[in-house]
């Protein structure tokens, strides 16, 4: 098998911000993520984009003590250019090349596919799913088709269109999925726009609520089970974590419950079950990851019954990387730093991305 070196001085670009409604998140993500890098390792370069769209080079933090960095400085506007190179606009001999990108954008313009193909079209490798993946795992709909096609059970669930002439009533709605049902946009996450159902009153809002984020809405059923979760790192075959769940006092685990109230939700690591459940479920998300075309970084969620079937709810292709973040905890209760995690998914990325050059080349 052929050996790929990785440079030293590694230089790698952690983009973080944007303009979703999970900015805010990214900051907390991104501060996380820099604190891990080994900067004895890697050059590193801070690029925010602002909620204009704005691409803005915080700092290299090389030298910088990194609780001085502050995230959300104003910077110095930047622009990707030909010959994998970070261009200031005002100073353009200042340029300097890229060698991985780092992305902590979370929902549109992150987990999209947008900049994984910005990047590609550069020839800049790219931290987690690629183009294809990122954009199948961030529409929900999408991704449940594909895995009802490939034989993985998802919740039962129905698609609302903004321009849809008439919206379907709570009743009707209640006779195909249940008295009680969530509705959320097809393209967020972080809980982003998500409401539980439980009568006709609170239908309408709910769905004038999803449709503030997108022009595609769910209507889907509510899984009496517990919520379970999975990480995957590196390439084929990913490696997956054991399992952590998920309790909340809240109706169900909302951005509030995940941000902004640290009493209300528990994560339990490692979740408790049989070894041949913990197996099943390691399996299944494997399984997961090669129907919705995911690799590099993703975090698997699942609904498991007390009857022992399994769904899968969703799969989050830049999961979070805050101090409650299930992600980087899983792979710590394994004995993988936050420090090594980062470390695999730059490396593995730089390998990946040198791999599939060399299948280019060969067509």
């Amino acid at each position: 098998m052929k050996t790929y070196s990785v440079p030293a001085d590694l230089h790698v670009v952690l983009i973080y911000g944007g303009q979703s409604a999970e900015h805010e998140v990214s900051l907390v993500s991104a501060r996380n993520v820099l604190n891990a890098l080994d900067l004895t390792r890697y050059k590193v370069t801070l690029v925010r984009i602002d909620h204009g769209g704005t691409w803005c080079r915080i700092a290299t933090v090389n030298d910088i003590n990194l609780q001085y960095v502050d995230l959300q400085a104003r910077g110095e506007p930047v622009v990707l250019g030909p010959g994998k190179k970070l261009i200031p606009i005002k100073t353009p001999d200042r340029a300097v090349t890229v060698d991985v990108v780092f992305p902590v954008l979370h929902g549109t313009n992150g987990e999209d596919g947008a900049i994984q193909g910005l990047l590609q079209m550069y020839d800049i490798p790219c931290v987690g799913a690629g183009v294809l993946g990122s954009a199948i795992c961030m529409d929900k709909d999408v991704s449940k088709r594909l895995l009802r096609e490939g034989g993985i059970a998802v919740p039962d669930y129905r698609v609302l269109y903004r321009d849809d002439v008439d919206f379907p009533s709570y009743a009707s709605i209640a006779e195909v999925l249940g008295e009680i049902f969530f509705v959320k946009p097809a393209n967020t996450g972080s809980s982003v726009g998500i409401s539980r159902v439980t009568s006709a009153a609170s239908c309408e809002a709910a769905i004038k609520e999803a449709f503030k984020f997108d022009d595609k809405v769910l209507v889907e059923e509510a899984i009496n089970g517990r919520e379970i979760e999975c990480a995957v790192l590196g390439h084929a075959p990913v490696n997956v974590s054991i399992c952590g769940e998920i309790t909340t006092t809240h109706s169900f685990y909302s951005y509030e419950a995940k941000y902004e109230d640290e009493e209300a939700t528990s994560l339990i690591i490692p979740a408790p079950m049989p070894d041949d459940v913990l197996e099943s479920i390691q399996n299944m998300a494997g399984r997961v990851c090669r129907v919705l075309e995911c690799s590099g970084m993703a975090r698997v969620d699942f609904f498991l019954e007390e009857s022992g079937r399994l769904l899968v709810n969703e799969v989050n292709t830049i999961p979070g990387f805050t101090a409650v973040s299930m992600y980087p905890l899983l792979w710590e209760h394994l004995g993988r730093s936050r420090s090594e995690v980062v470390d695999i998914l730059i490396r593995d990325t730089f390998h990946a991305h040198l791999k599939r050059r060399e299948l280019i080349r060969r067509r």
